[in-house]
């Protein structure tokens, strides 16, 4: 029987025409559009989307000014500059903008404190600090938390930097790991160069990480010596002139009140600083397990302790246990209202917003500091029912 040679050459044709589509869809999928020194690439036209129009119409705006800017440049027009300045009163004068003389004229004028609040954005705010603290034992036989309370904690250090220092240590296994932490960490902290004259917070980070390598690792060899093997979590806080450092270790939080305005009579949010290490944590169980320790069924590590990161615990550093803390800070600047500091026990009944609303109650009620953390105490232990050890310590800012 005879080939069909017509039906041959039609799926022939109709082949080529599908080829040809194909690449003419392609080519049109592909196309570039550039505009200036932005280029847009459309690879196929239902999988990515064209840049909206005023996304054009803002790199169109960017060029041009550009262009205009290096047209100035080239062309050196000094009344330019100035009528520029006059034209956008949010734009200061540059000194560079008027040549190098004006510059270098500029940059030998003394600085007078008003230049520097001005380069700032304001002058610097002076803020006193009022904090107490208060803690009960709960149901447990005996107190194993710590805590300082330092508002001048120079320690004899000269320095023109207002330093005050407070901290919570939750002690488990015994309180000797929370004591030696309250009496060393403070002072190892400042010997590791915690700045005193000006501000460094990269500087201050690392006296502060520093500070809890080096208590930790003084703390590890006493309790080889003395033979035991208690750990403790820890929360604390550094005020080194308008700035607060808080670092963490553990289960113990730091929780900040911020208003919406600087004169604290609106509503306060309840801002957490710190972030919790506990063995169940995803981040915390990888990190665990790569040093060869485990996490039980019951979400703890080798089945025993909660925390993945304390000072001590000297039976199982070798298990992933750490005492490298979490480091924050930020700026006072007006709407900080206060600070909780608190163990374990305190957030076990009281929500983060929840304690933030009764302190902020309170100290609109004209209550002093101390009784407001007795109060807080007393509300988780007797009301709220807590059975652990409770210790919380309250920081208030008071701009002068």
């Amino acid at each position: 029987m005879a080939p069909n040679l017509h039906g041959i050459r039609e799926k022939r044709v109709k082949r080529k025409r599908k080829e040809k589509h194909k690449v003419a869809k392609r080519e049109k999928s592909n196309m570039t559009i550039s505009l200036g020194r932005y280029h847009f690439i459309y690879r196929g036209a239902r999988r990515f989307a064209p840049p909206p129009s005023e996304t054009l119409d803002r790199h169109r705006d960017a060029n041009e000014r550009r262009r205009m800017s290096e047209a100035a440049a080239k062309s050196g027009d000094e009344n330019g500059v100035a009528s520029e300045v006059a034209g956008n009163p949010k734009r200061e004068a540059d000194p560079g903008d008027a040549g190098p003389a004006a510059a270098a004229a500029a940059a030998k004028k003394p600085r007078t404190a008003e230049d520097a609040g001005e380069e700032g954005g304001e002058a610097a705010r002076v803020f006193e600090i009022e904090a107490d603290a208060a803690e009960d034992k709960g149901t447990r036989h005996a107190m194993e938390d710590a805590w300082v309370l330092l508002k001048d904690a120079g320690l004899g250090s000269p320095g023109k930097l207002r330093c005050a220092h407070f901290a919570i240590y939750d002690g488990h296994g015994g309180r000797l790991a929370a004591e030696y932490a309250q009496k060393n960490l403070h002072a190892n902290v400042l010997s590791a160069g915690l700045p005193r004259e000006l501000m460094d917070v990269k500087a201050a980070k690392k006296a502060i990480l520093d500070g809890f390598r080096k208590t930790d690792e003084s703390l590890l060899e006493e309790s080889a010596t003395g033979g035991w093997q208690d750990g403790a979590t820890a929360v604390c806080v550094w005020v080194l002139g308008q700035r607060v450092f808080i670092a963490n270790i553990g289960d113990a939080k730091a929780v900040l009140a911020r208003s919406s305005t600087e004169d604290g009579d609106s509503t306060v949010k309840a801002i957490v600083l710190t972030r919790e290490h506990k063995a169940i944590y995803p981040l915390e169980r990888a990190r665990i397990q790569k040093a060869g320790g485990v996490v039980g069924s019951n979400g703890r590590l080798q089945g025993r302790l909660e925390v993945s990161r304390a000072f001590g615990d000297r039976q199982f550093k070798k298990v992933g246990v750490v005492a490298t803390p979490d480091i924050h800070s930020f700026e006072l600047t007006g709407r900080e209202q206060f600070l909780i500091l608190g163990c374990d026990g305190l957030w076990g009944v009281f929500g983060t917003s929840d304690a933030v609303e009764f302190v902020h109650k309170l100290l609109k009620e004209g209550l002093t500091v101390t009784a407001v953390a007795r109060r807080l105490v007393r509300e988780a232990v007797r009301e709220r029912r807590c059975k652990d050890n409770c210790t919380a310590l309250i920081i208030v800012f008071r701009p002068t």
